[in-house]
Parts: structure tokens; sequence; C-alpha cells
């Protein structure tokens, strides 16, 4: 989309209220206008020897008009131009939410964060100067030039002589001030983006003693945006000039033709100082609409970042009450684990039922852009509703992208995946996370106060839900010595909280939620062990009534689990209880050895090592290799 067409989409809505304050400034502009014929009016009295008390009136009415009506247009355009910024942020914002992880994974944040803040302040300008005043300006501008033609033709053609130099002086600043507009601020795009990187892993920089190096990557950005900043002002100061010269030629060369045409006889001294009045109030105007030709530019070049926001790949829609099946492509006709068939979709608006959900994957397959390795290869299990089911094995596994596929905020490349029988993408978006609860693996909190982040998925939780959870997650000792308790502030990611205690409230948050299904990445993995019991407990409870999912690197703390998945190189290998897989599977077994004394001491009389048997049903084959021995974390 070309500058003008994106800057035009931001301004159309608010025409309006734009046609107002620019119909106001012509008015003023006309009055201001007729003042220099008041003024010819009067001197024609005065040398005529007739009294000037009218004319004088009636320009100091025109005077006290003009001003008026251009203050209240000025005020009118903005407002307008609040509205514009205004309505562009509430759009980009909401458009940067609903954007796809992936999406947002491939940006950075900070640049997405200048496009939001710095980008649509400088619409302001556009809708005051460049749109607006480049109407009235040109509008003003051709009537003036008609009355100075009505004065005197010759010195018009003097003027519009001087004026067609100015033009091609802009014409050819203009294109190079848009260019070096977008790279400027691009620049502060990428300012931005090192920034928050920077102040993101703060701790980490400062422990590294990178400060130095950080801050001059930091200051080499600065002064790139220094250098294209003062380009596009090089260009800018150039048509500023050109025209302040161009109003001093102007005057210079009228008041030479003009004397000599005065001293001719062509045209009175009354049509001179008229026609003079007038090229004064032409030269603002001129100056104006360079102004407004470098103004538009720049906004321009900021309406093309912040629409290329829009054209990024954003959340699928909830999908329609009915719709062709989405079996045939990867799945099984007829196969009893779908119950849905064509047409058969939940409804616009529809929520996941109640009780515990059951999962199915259906040899997935998923790579995370094209290019990549895969990390899962045709990825086949099945999570029944309600119980406790740990996926565990070593890093690289693809465990913690099951749950970011449950989320969909990734969608598979093949195969499917069901949630009570129904393939994920036919549920409405926001009633299947309704129905999820999720604690990612580093447990983020918010900036915000305790309450806030206690209640984001659940904005409507009664004070008894909340005391509940926080005895359920040890949370009511954290609580009681927080100055403000639940209203405290816990800083920006939770930096006043201890890592365990943010992993603590993101297990609250999700338990807060009541979810058919609860997904827990390594979400124990910064308690000590008094708390960790505590939690295992709380997990085991929640298991009762809802589909507990854990991804564990540490066995201990699924060992009780109803059912244990082993996942090799994005493939399942086997499936079973903590002791059926310590007698069946050498992957599994070696995992325990390394990490539990009890699977250690137990493991003397276990079978030799060898290649895991091949899982039945749906599981899927073993890897093609043997399986590694000596597997730590």
């Amino acid at each position: 989309m070309s500058g003008y067409r994106a800057l035009a989409a931001h301004l159309r809505p608010h025409r309006r209220a734009g046609l107002a304050g620019a119909l106001l400034g012509l008015v003023g502009g006309a009055l201001s206008l007729a003042q220099p014929l008041a003024a010819k009016q009067m001197v024609d009295d005065l040398g005529a020897g007739r009294g000037a008390t009218a004319p004088v009136v009636a320009l100091s009415a025109l005077v006290v008009g003009a001003a008026v009506s251009a203050a209240a247009g000025q005020y009118v355009l903005e407002r307008a131009a609040e509205s514009v910024v205004c309505s562009t942020r509430r759009r980009t914002t909401a458009r940067l939410l609903r954007l796809t992880v992936p999406e947002l994974e491939r940006r950075e944040p900070g640049d997405l964060i200048a496009r939001a803040t710095s980008d649509t302040t400088l619409l302001r300008q556009v809708a005051t100067q460049s749109a607006a005043s480049a109407v009235t300006g040109v509008l003003m501008l051709v009537l003036t030039l008609v009355l100075m033609g009505l004065l005197d033709v010759v010195l018009l053609a003097v003027t519009l002589a001087v004026i067609a130099v100015l033009g091609a002086v802009v014409g050819a600043a203009a294109p190079r001030i848009g260019r070096a507009a977008r790279q400027a601020q691009a620049s502060v795009g990428e300012i931005g983006a090192a920034l928050e990187r920077v102040l993101g892993a703060v701790r980490t920089v400062k422990a590294a003693g990178a400060e130095e190096r950080e801050a001059a990557v930091l200051d080499r950005l600065a002064q790139d945006a220094r250098r294209t900043g003062v380009r596009a002002a090089g260009w800018q100061a150039l048509s500023a000039t050109a025209s302040a010269v161009a109003g001093q030629v102007s005057f210079l060369a009228v008041l030479g033709v003009g004397g000599a045409r005065v001293a001719s006889g062509a045209i009175g001294v009354s049509t001179l100082v008229a026609f003079l009045l007038y090229l004064f109030a032409l030269a603002p105007r001129i100056s104006q609409l360079v102004e407004a030709a470098g103004q538009f530019q720049i906004g321009a070049a900021a309406a093309v970042r912040i629409e290329e926001i829009q054209r990024m790949e954003r959340e699928a829609a909830d999908p329609p009450a009915t719709g062709p099946s989405l079996r045939e492509p990867y799945g099984r006709p007829g196969d009893a684990a779908d119950r849905t068939g064509p047409g058969e979709g939940p409804a616009a608006g529809e929520q996941p039922g109640r009780g515990a959900a059951a999962v199915r994957f259906e040899r997935v397959g998923f790579r995370y852009r094209p290019g990549l390795p895969a990390v899962h290869h045709g990825l086949s299990f099945t999570v029944p509703a309600g119980g406790l089911t740990a996926l565990v094995g070593p890093s690289g596994a693809g465990k913690t992208t099951v749950l970011s596929l449950l989320e969909r905020f990734h969608e598979p490349d093949s195969g499917r995946v069901l949630l009570d029988g129904r393939d994920l993408r036919r549920w409405p978006l926001a009633g299947l996370r309704a129905a999820i609860g999720y604690v990612e693996q580093d447990a983020p909190v918010l900036s915000g106060t305790l309450r806030q982040n206690l209640t984001l998925g659940a904005p409507d939780a009664r004070d008894d839900d909340l005391l509940d959870v926080l005895r359920r997650t040890r949370l009511e000792p954290v609580v009681a010595r927080l100055p403000q308790g639940l209203d405290t502030l816990v800083g920006h990611r939770g930096s006043r909280l201890s890592g365990g205690e943010r992993q603590r409230v993101a297990i609250a948050r999700a338990l807060l939620r009541r979810p058919r299904l609860l997904l827990l990445d390594e979400a124990t993995s910064q308690l000590d062990a008094a708390n960790e019991a505590a939690l295992r407990e709380t997990v085991a409870e929640a298991a009762r009534t809802t589909t507990v999912l854990v991804v564990a690197h540490r066995l201990s703390t699924v060992t009780a689990a109803d059912r244990i998945v082993v996942m090799e190189a994005g493939r399942v290998r086997a499936v079973g209880t903590h002791a059926e897989l310590l007698d069946s599977d050498p992957l599994y077994r070696d995992l325990a050895a390394t990490q539990l004394p009890a699977a250690r001491r137990g493991c003397a009389g276990c079978r030799p090592a060898g290649p895991a048997p091949a899982p039945d049903g749906p599981y899927g084959p073993p890897p093609d290799r043997d399986p590694p021995r000596n597997i730590t974390r």
C-alpha cells in the first residue's frame, strides 16, 4: 500500500471533523483576503479627501472575524488530530494482541512498540498540517492568485514565475524527505528493539559486565537515527529556505515592476498597495504548503509502517456453525475418535463442554518454520479425560511444543489435534482457551498488582475463590507479608517476587480459571522441596476433576502420574506408569537412574537395555535408531 493510500485510510474516518476545521479555516482565510480590498478602499477614500470611518470599521471587523474563525478552525483540527492518533493506536494495539504467536516471534517487540507509539504520534502533524492545512492552503492560494489577477495580470505573471521555480525545488525534495523519514522511523524502531532486549535481561547484562558493549550498540543505533533524521531535516530546510527566498524575490520583483507600472500610469498606487498586501498574504500560504508537503512525507512513511501491522498474520477467526470436515486431509474416515461428521463442528460461540477434557494427537507433524528441522514426526498419543498425564524425555523431544499446539499458538503441518473428539480448529478460539489453564516454563508475571495477575484469566473471580487458590498454592504467607496484600505492585515482570513465588502465582492463576485441561510446563522447577510437595498434592487434587498434562524433566515430580508418555526426537516411544516404564523402556530407565536413587538401586535386576518395544495403538513407530544411553537433563 502506498503512503498516500495508507495515510488516507487513517484520516478518512475523521473527515467530517477535518472538513469542519478546514471550512472554518477557509472562512478565516476569506476574511483575511478581504482585508487588502478594505485597505485599498481606505487609501482611495483618504486620497480623495473622503472620510475613512466606514473602511476602518470594516477592516477592524474583518481582522477580528478572521482571527476568531482561524482560532476555531485550528481547535477543531487539533481535536480531529488527537482523534486520529487515538483511533489509530486503538486499532494498532488491538491488532498486535491478535497476531499469531509465530508472527510475533518473527518481530522485535521494541519495533512493534515504536510503531504503536512514536509512529502514531507523527500522524497528528499530518492531520493538522499535511491534510487540512494543505486543502485550505491550496484553495486560499488559488483564490489569492485570482484576486491578484483581477488587480494586475502583469504583476501576477511575475509572481507565478517565482512560484514555478519554488515548485520545482519542492517537487525534487519531497520524495527524498519521505525516504529519509522512513529510514529515520525504522532506526527509532531498532533503538526500541535493542533497548527492550537489554532491559528484558538487565540482570544478565549486568552480571556479564556487558553494559559498555550494549551501550555502544545503542549509541550506534542512536547515531544512525540521527544521521537519517538530519538528512530529512536537510531536505526540509532546503524547501523552507526556497520558500523564504521565493517570497523575498517575488516581493522585490513585484515592487520593481509595479513601481515602473505606477510611474507609467498603467496602475494606481492603491492597486500596487493592494497587490503587495496580497503578496504578503500569499507568502505564508506558500510556506504552509511547503511545510505540509514535508510533513505529509513523514506522516505517509509512518502510516506505511503502521499499516504493515494490519497486514501481519492474525489468529484465525472463530469457525462458522457449519463447514466442510477437516478430517479428510489427515485423518482416517470413520475413525471412532472423531465424533464430528461433515458440517457438525461446534456452533459459533459454543464452548467446549464441562468436565475433564480428552485430548488426542493423530500423526501430527510440525516444524516452526519452513527450512527448520521438524519438531514432531507423526506424533500420536491419547490423554484420557481426567487424571494426571506426564510428558518426559530428553531436551528437544518436542514436549513443550505439544502444549503450544494444544493452545493453538501454532498449527500442525499435518495430522490433527483433537479435544473431546473434535479437531481444535473447529473450536472457537476464545472458548478453547477459556477451557485451558496454562502455566508456562518461565511462569511470566505481568507488571501490576498481585490481584491483577491472579485474576488475569478470571476477572470476575470472587474473593472466596481467590482465598482458596492462595491456600492451595501456599501463597497465603506471601500475601500476608506484602504491604498492601493482594493490591501490592509486583514490579516489572514480577521482579519483586522470587522465582518460586512467581511460579506459584502462575499456577494459582491457572487454577482460578477452573479449567477442563490444565497444562503445566516444568511448573515446579523453582520451588523448594516443601512447596513442591504441597503443589504436587494440589495438582493431584485437581486431577480428580480436571485433565492435567505435565511436561517434566524431573521425574520425581511425576512418578505418581496415572500415565507417562516418553518422547524422543519428536515421536512417542513408550507409554505406561512409572513402574511399567522402568521395566519396559531403556530410555526411561536411564532417565530414572540418573535422577532417582530408588530407581538406581532397583535396576540391578532390570532387563538388559535394548530397543524399546513398539508401542501399540495410536502411539506410532519407535525411533529408527537405538535409544541413547545415559541421557541426563
